[in-house]
């Protein structure tokens, strides 16, 4: 049996949806009698793997062009080449209305809320999501969210993410003052929040307030960096940091580059994540490998995420952040304490297991 794996929408490994699949990819098991098959833009050949065979989907560059393709086109394209079964990893972007083969879409995010933001889109995106044979989400948070929409529990099934342990592990940094990392070089100690700066509920502005009162209440030598892409909401957050009386000790990155980024990560003395709107939150169990203690919000899929390793708060109470702020980053009891449980915890985020169920999930759609 042969499966299909479409790397459209996936940003050609520069997004969340690209490092799912390059992780996955990575990882995909061999087994007798199991052929994989990449496709999507011929941009895309090299992105991801060099082992997988990769067949070009020609159908132009806009989103509208890739629409049609998946929906009129890809079955002609499906028999041609033989595939049995496809996985559509950014199928929120992508997701044809009607199947032709067997199809797996995975899930990153709550469907409720994409479908608010997207109502252009609603009944195209939900009439795939209702559609399909099966749909794969990385925790319980997003399949209740489903089944709060009316959707079969039986088609959903949770698949942990996995994080890349060769890139996230803790490193003996105790005696760099400086992180030379290009084209930034960062003063420790420092505390780090990785997300892109995208709306109010990533709660970039609280967390700066909230770190005003940690440096007013311990006079830490911490400085806060905030690394992530910048989208509509960051010339707030940039005004906030600016006027803040701390702003020489926030610093703003934009999009850190991937090379770096585990560097970043494991070289902080703390991980803040106050967003209340994660279906994932990976960054925290990124940095829960590099031996870096966790103090996350109590929204959204964060405390299964966290699953007790972490200090949660609620990210609209400045006062609870700071005191969150405050365990982690100089409490030291506390702070063994969970670089302990983290590393341990984040051991179950494997790319191995979760490329092994995946395919297990669409050999289960040839068993009927």
């Amino acid at each position: 049996m042969k499966f299909g794996i479409d790397t459209f929408a996936c940003d050609s490994g520069k997004s969340g949806f690209g490092s799912y699949l390059a992780g996955l990819t990575a990882n995909l098991p061999a087994q007798d009698g199991v052929e994989y098959m990449l496709f999507g833009a011929p941009l895309d050949r090299y992105t991801y793997s060099n082992d997988i065979p990769f067949c070009e989907a020609r159908c132009g560059d806009s989103m509208n062009a890739q629409r049609f393709w998946h929906n009129f086109t890809a079955k002609g394209f499906y028999k041609k080449n033989q595939v049995d079964a496809v996985l559509y990893p950014a199928a929120t972007r992508l997701l044809p209305g009607r199947f032709s083969v067997p199809g797996a879409a995975v899930l990153h995010d709550c469907l409720s809320v994409i479908l608010a933001k997207a109502k252009f889109a609603h009944r195209l995106t939900l009439r795939g999501f209702e559609r399909v044979q099966k749909i794969i989400v990385p925790t319980n948070y997003i399949k209740n969210d489903l089944l709060r929409l009316g959707f079969d529990g039986k088609k959903i099934h949770v698949v942990r993410h996995g994080i890349d342990h060769n890139r996230f592990y803790q490193r003996p940094l105790d005696d760099e003052a400086l992180l030379n990392l290009k084209p930034f070089a960062i003063k420790r100690p420092y505390i780090i929040y990785a997300s892109s700066v995208t709306g109010a509920g990533k709660k970039h502005i609280e967390l700066i307030k909230a770190f005003e009162i940690f440096k007013k209440r311990t006079g830490a030598p911490h400085r806060l960096v905030l690394a992530g892409s910048e989208g509509e909401w960051a010339d707030q957050v940039h005004k906030v940091a600016f006027d803040s009386p701390v702003a020489s000790d926030i610093f703003l990155t934009g999009f850190f580059p991937r090379e770096g980024f585990p560097l970043l990560c494991a070289g902080a003395d703390a991980c803040v994540f106050p967003s209340v709107q994660e279906g994932v939150g990976l960054p925290i169990v990124e940095a829960m490998a590099s031996g870096v203690p966790v103090a996350a919000s109590n929204a959204g899929a964060l405390p299964e995420i966290c699953a007790g390793k972490a200090v949660l708060f609620d990210s609209d109470n400045l006062e609870e952040m700071a005191s969150a702020i405050e365990t982690v980053a100089t409490d030291k009891n506390a702070r063994q304490r969970l670089i302990l449980e983290g590393i341990s915890w984040s051991k179950k985020f494997n790319w191995e297991e979760c490329a092994r169920t995946t395919v297990e999930i669409l050999g289960s759609l040839l068993d009927h």
